[in-house]
Formats: C-alpha cells, sequence, structure tokens
C-alpha cells in the first residue's frame, strides 16, 4: 500500500482559510449535533456549552502542572471541583482525588494505588503476578491497565439482570488478588453492579475494591435526588476505596476532564509518581500525564458553578424523562427487546426473531451510527440530551429498518461490534 506523506507545510495561511479548510474536512463526519451519534459527545444546553467552553478558554495557556508554583487560579478551581465531587460521592474527611484528563487515566491510576497497597501489606509478591477481578463488562481502560502493569484479569459472569454476579466473583479471589471492580453503570447495558454486595466481599476479603463511575458518576446522585431509584456505589459503601468518574460526560464539562476519589489520602500517595534522578531536583504527579490543560479545569469549576444542585436535578429529569421516551418507543416496535432496564441513560436492545446488526446496517444507511454489543446480539446508545430533538425521527427509521429485518429473518449481518 502507497502512502504519500504530507511535506511539513511553508505557511503562511490566514483564519478564513484554515476554518474553510476545517469545516471541509468535517463535513461528512457524523451529524452528532442533531443527535445522530450513540457516544462521544455530551451536551446539556447551548448556555452551559458556551459557558464551559469561555472558561475553557479563559485559561487556554495555562497549564494545570504549574497549578502550584505558576497557575494558582488553576490550582484554587481545580481544588473546588475535588471538593464538590467528595461532597457528592459521599466521602469521608480523609478523602482526596486528582483531576485527570479521561476515564482511562484515572482508572489507570487508581489500579496502581491498588497495587502499592497490595504491595505494602505483601512485600513478598512484589515481582510476582498478581490479579484484578472484574466483570466481564467492565470497561477495556482496566486491561489497559493490566496490561502495562502486568497483571492477571479474571473475569466474572452476569446475572440474569446483566449485573456481575458477586458469588463468582468472589470466587476468583485469591492471595494475589490486588483489587475487584464494579461499575456504576457499565457501559454495554448501563446498569449498577450490585456494589453493596461487592463492598462487603472486599471488606470481608481484605482487599481494595475500585468502582468505576466515569459513564455515569457526576449524574447518578442527581437521579437519586429527583426519586429516581438508581442504585448507590459511593464511598457510603465502606469497602470502597477508589472511584472513577468523568466529568466530560454527564458533568456536561469540556473535555478532556475526568476525576479519581480515594478513600485516604494514603491512597493517592500510593497513585502519585515521584523522581528525583534528574539535574531539576524533584518531580511529582498524582496523574499519568504531566502537562494537563489549565483550560480543562475552569471550564470543569464553571460548569459545576453554573449548574450547581438545581441545574443538575433540571438536568436529570430531563435525561430521565428522554430516556424513558426512548425505552417505550423501541418496546413498542415489534421484534425488539431491550436487554435491560438502564438504570441511568445507557440503552441496549436486541431481538430474538432476526439479526438486530441488519437493522443497524439499515440504520447506518440513513445517517445514524448505530452502537453495537455482540454479547447478547444488540444495539446500543449511551443516552444525551442531544438525542432528545431526534427521537421521533430516530424512532420511525428504527420502526421501518426493523420491518425490513424482519421481511428478510434468514438475512444475516457483516457488521462487527466495536467501540
Amino acid at each position: 500500500m502507497t502512502n504519500t506523506r504530507n511535506l511539513f507545510p511553508k505557511g503562511g495561511r490566514d483564519w478564513p482559510d484554515l476554518q474553510r479548510d476545517i469545516r471541509a474536512r468535517c463535513a461528512d463526519d457524523v451529524d452528532w449535533q442533531h443527535g445522530r451519534t450513540p457516544l462521544f459527545v455530551f451536551r446539556n444546553d447551548q448556555e452551559t456549552y458556551e459557558i464551559g467552553r469561555n472558561a475553557f478558554f479563559e485559561c487556554f495557556s495555562e497549564n494545570a502542572l504549574g497549578r502550584k508554583r505558576a497557575f494558582f487560579g488553576i490550582g484554587s478551581m481545580e481544588k473546588e471541583v475535588l471538593d464538590f465531587g467528595l461532597d457528592l460521592f459521599s466521602a469521608p474527611e480523609s478523602g482526596t482525588g486528582a483531576f485527570t484528563s479521561g476515564g482511562t487515566e484515572s482508572i489507570f491510576i487508581a489500579i496502581k494505588a491498588a497495587r502499592e497497597a497490595h504491595r505494602d501489606l505483601n512485600p513478598s509478591h512484589r515481582g510476582e503476578t498478581l490479579n484484578i477481578v472484574v466483570p466481564i463488562t467492565v470497561h477495556p481502560a482496566f486491561d489497559k491497565a493490566a496490561d502495562a502493569m502486568d497483571l492477571e484479569m479474571r473475569r466474572a459472569p452476569l446475572r440474569a439482570d446483566k449485573r456481575v454476579d458477586p458469588a463468582e466473583m468472589q470466587k476468583l479471589i485469591d492471595d494475589r488478588t490486588i483489587a475487584m471492580v464494579g461499575s456504576a453503570p457499565c457501559f454495554p447495558h448501563g446498569v449498577v453492579d450490585p456494589i453493596d454486595e461487592l463492598s462487603a466481599i472486599a471488606l470481608d476479603a481484605g482487599i481494595w475494591l475500585h468502582v468505576d463511575a466515569c459513564v455515569g458518576g457526576w449524574m447518578a446522585p442527581f437521579f437519586t435526588r429527583i426519586g429516581r431509584p438508581t442504585p448507590n456505589f459511593d464511598f457510603r459503601f465502606e469497602g470502597v476505596r477508589s472511584i472513577s468518574a468523568d466529568l466530560h460526560k454527564f458533568g456536561y464539562c469540556p473535555k478532556p476532564a475526568s476525576t479519581v476519589f480515594y478513600r485516604d489520602v494514603t491512597d493517592l500517595e500510593r497513585a502519585t509518581f515521584k523522581s528525583n534522578s534528574w539535574p531539576n531536583g524533584p518531580f511529582e504527579t498524582a496523574t499519568l500525564v504531566g502537562t494537563r490543560p489549565g483550560g480543562a479545569v475552569a471550564g470543569a469549576w464553571a460548569v459545576l458553578n453554573h449548574l450547581g444542585t438545581e441545574g443538575y436535578e433540571d438536568a436529570a429529569r430531563r435525561l430521565a424523562e428522554m430516556t424513558d421516551r426512548y425505552c417505550e418507543g423501541i418496546s413498542a416496535i415489534e421484534g425488539l427487546e431491550l436487554w435491560s432496564k438502564p438504570d441511568l441513560s445507557i440503552i441496549n436492545y436486541g431481538s430474538s426473531e432476526f439479526d438486530i446488526f441488519v437493522v443497524a446496517e439499515n440504520m447506518v444507511s440513513r445517517g445514524w451510527l448505530s452502537g453495537l454489543t455482540r454479547e447478547p446480539k444488540g444495539m446500543h446508545a449511551m443516552m444525551s440530551l442531544l438525542h432528545d430533538g431526534s427521537r421521533e425521527e430516530f424512532l420511525s427509521d428504527l420502526q421501518e429498518c426493523v420491518y425490513l429485518a424482519r421481511s428478510s429473518p434468514k438475512v444475516e449481518s457483516q457488521l462487527h461490534a466495536k467501540y
């Protein structure tokens, strides 16, 4: 295969020319602004978007790596964001956290802390293969962390309600287990694992329990506050040692912004990278990356202060109502069924009559990007308020595509599920 390499530009292009080029290159992107992608983008309302965007560019050049030495405003905003999360997740006074650039980073450093905690208790295990016990629905970020740290992944099956089976997880624990994981909610099926039961197992076994709340952590507590039955998952359960939660998903903050919280400050120390090997003296970060965009911190701080409790409760009401309408519309289409009842706003559905991927192919031909799951075979969407205005059009197209699939039930799709 030949690949023509682009030569370094001579420069001299002005902004109008560059802007036209950018827009031309993006012209064939999926129309995310009108709800045609089932993931990647999140928005509450236009005002919140603009506040986050303005705050981001207000601190566009600042580097959060220098928050303690140069950019004190970024440091103060970061502390407040973390304080807000500690309050939201019922953390004890000993709790603390770190502002990261995404869920993968939050997960990575939490698992690093868990590994170090295990090594502190079991120094003879240093250099040996350790393991983490996870649901089969756990995010691949844990595989990435395990790959980098030479950890074995032990995967437990689900109950009929698509939540992990705690008894099966318990069977996988041994003296080399550094941590067990539960999701709130899991990405494939949108349900919260039984964190209360996992907490009891973790306490009994004396191991770390991490809760991955990257998808819904900053929204789930507000579902509870508006009276929506949503399982608890946070530090109120004594076995929970750390929580990852993305601000740039249902916190509606500008990317890249995530958080990781620890029950105790000593665990943050375990996650922290420290070096004193070069001429410039000690180097220390509580995150995997060094440089972090100050704009992301400012954007998150501004959005959290703009919305506050009342704003997030309003968003929770609208998101819950919209998700219910989608679920009702999908369930009303003959041949379709929900594979699980969503705890928040991730929906997963399919059919026992025909290949649901055929429906997905037909939806793609109509301009809808389809999320897919392979077990069970299904269509998938992480619902955002961007999807509200396109609901009727989506359900109408979905019904027509289901009709086509049901008309030829023996036809099989060549699509494969991928993130």
